[in-house]
């Protein structure tokens, strides 16, 4: 029935995603082929165990292969086309326009609308000072012809928004630009190059003391509480695992610390690929703030940017490399469990227990073959430390708001598509709660902690490379085979379950 209802959705998404592409024309359709490209192998793969037919490994192989090579003959085909195209950004515009945008610049009535696409999504407020008359002045003689051709200044937050005609690589001219701004005004200001209401280029100028703050002596205090708490409730579930209450039962704490420090080091592992890659863009993190949870040990941690990015790349290797690390770590455990398991290992656990996750279930049938058509397997630790760490993982990868899933959407499609998948991911937690209990405390975890999206880059026009997108799209498959089901037909099929 899940099954189902995920291919449903996905079909949904690709029809109202031709119905938005029709209009935009030739690159339109061909964006939108891109999409069916990626997304066909899984909806085949889902469709045929949904009626229990199962796909061969070398098909499902094949079928990712083939996709690939579509979705990257298709890319180039579109910035071919695209680039042959005139551009009309690129048209100037008549003198009496361009008096007529100064005028409406250097009037102090001149407001911005509101806009979800600027680096912030409030509206201006009444009595918040505009930009100072010398400083706009200066920012104005940074643009040119050749870069931006701006015809228009809107006071912002105590900064400027420019609306204009982009004359160039987006890269290039958010290089030039920036580097122009520092040296007229220093540090003073950032410049921002986003996307604007009208669907077209735009920059922001914001002071440089609107940058995120570093963490205060109080969320370091808290991230510290939430870090003893977790060890605690990584224990606990050790305990749980183990058939007995640590918090009654102390003295037996030497008993669970194998699986509970193994617990912890998935986490670990997740947080320093984050850290890594923040490293190697220059960009600072906050305090890991770990979310306590005793049926799994933890939710993850929730860790803010506390500086700005400089592009969606940056975003997409920030938020890729925690998940990839901490589900290779635990793809590893689960590995090397698997095949340390033998008859009269330590943990004794239900054969259908192995249909609650389609990679899991795969996985385990490989290893373990015949010996899971017994009502009970005997599995090694590492099993069950592995599956922990995949769920961990898989959960941050729900493409919601400041989720990993979330960040890794918004690099890749952008805020509109990432506030709507954000909607989605919510509702189908609220769906899944029904069933799940644990699917109803996520939800509220990112309602109320992690439902806004990141701020812009600072380039945020330039978007990252087909090769990210496809690394993208397959963590976030990841995610789905982590955490759906497998259906009984299936199930029965690949002899899981007594």
């Amino acid at each position: 029935m899940i099954t189902a209802v995920i291919l449903l959705v996905a079909l949904a998404i690709l029809g109202w995603g031709l119905y938005r592409a029709i209009p935009l024309g030739k690159p339109g359709v061909l964006g939108w082929l891109q999409s069916v490209a990626l997304m066909l192998p899984w909806l085949l793969f889902f469709g045929s165990s949904a009626i229990g037919i199962p796909i061969s490994l070398a098909g499902i192989l094949s079928l990712l292969v083939g996709s690939t090579l579509i979705y990257i003959a298709l890319g180039r085909w579109l910035r071919d086309l695209v680039g042959s195209k005139p551009d009309l950004s690129k048209s100037d515009l008549s003198k009496p326009e361009v008096a007529k945008a100064e005028a409406e610049s250097a009037s102090p009535q001149a407001t911005l609308p509101h806009t979800t696409e600027g680096p912030q999504s409030e509206p201006p407020k009444e009595g918040v000072p505009s930009i100072p008359a010398a400083d706009l002045q200066a920012i104005r003689n940074i643009f040119g012809i050749d870069t931006f051709f701006a015809v228009e200044a809107i006071p912002y937050n105590e900064g400027a928004i420019f609306k204009g005609n982009l004359r160039g690589d987006p890269q290039l001219t958010y290089d030039r630009l920036s580097a122009q701004l520092k040296q007229h005004l220093d540090d003073r200001y950032r410049l921002f190059l986003v996307e604007g209401m009208e669907d077209k280029p735009v920059v922001v100028v914001l002071p440089s003391s609107s940058d995120p703050k570093p963490a205060t002596l109080t969320q370091i205090l808290l991230a510290v509480g939430l870090g003893l708490a977790t060890i605690a409730t990584c224990l606990e579930t050790a305990g749980i695992m183990l058939g007995f209450d640590l918090f009654t039962a102390p003295a037996r704490l030497q008993e669970v610390l194998p699986i509970g420090i193994g617990i912890l080091l998935t986490l670990a592992a997740h947080e320093i690929g984050h850290w890594v890659l923040a490293k190697r863009h220059q960009a600072r993190l906050s305090p890991p703030f770990f979310l306590p949870v005793l049926q799994i040990g933890s939710f993850g941690a929730i860790t803010r940017f506390a500086s700005l990015l400089p592009s969606r790349t940056a975003l997409f290797d920030i938020a890729f490399a925690g998940p990839a690390l901490g589900g290779l770590t635990s793809l590893g455990m689960l590995f090397v469990g698997l095949f340390l398991s033998h008859q009269g290992s330590y943990f004794q656990l239900p054969s259908e227990f192995f249909q609650g996750s389609l990679l899991v279930g795969a996985i385990a049938k490989i290893a373990l073959g015949k010996a899971l058509l017994q009502p009970i397997v005997d599995v090694h630790p590492f099993v069950v430390i592995g599956w922990l760490g995949l769920v961990i993982t898989a959960i941050n990868l729900l493409p919601a708001g400041q989720l990993d899933g979330g960040r890794i959407m918004q690099s890749i499609y952008g805020r509109k598509v990432a506030a709507r998948t954000t909607v989605g991911t919510l509702i189908l937690l609220g769906l899944a709660a029904l069933v799940n209990p644990l699917a109803l405390y996520w939800a509220i975890a990112i309602l109320f902690l992690q439902r806004d999206l990141e701020r812009p880059a600072l380039n945020e026009l330039t978007e990252p490379s087909d090769i990210r997108a496809i690394l993208g799209l397959l963590i976030l498959l990841f995610m789905v085979v982590t955490l759906l089901p497998m259906p009984p037909s299936l199930a029965g099929r690949l002899g899981i379950g007594g």
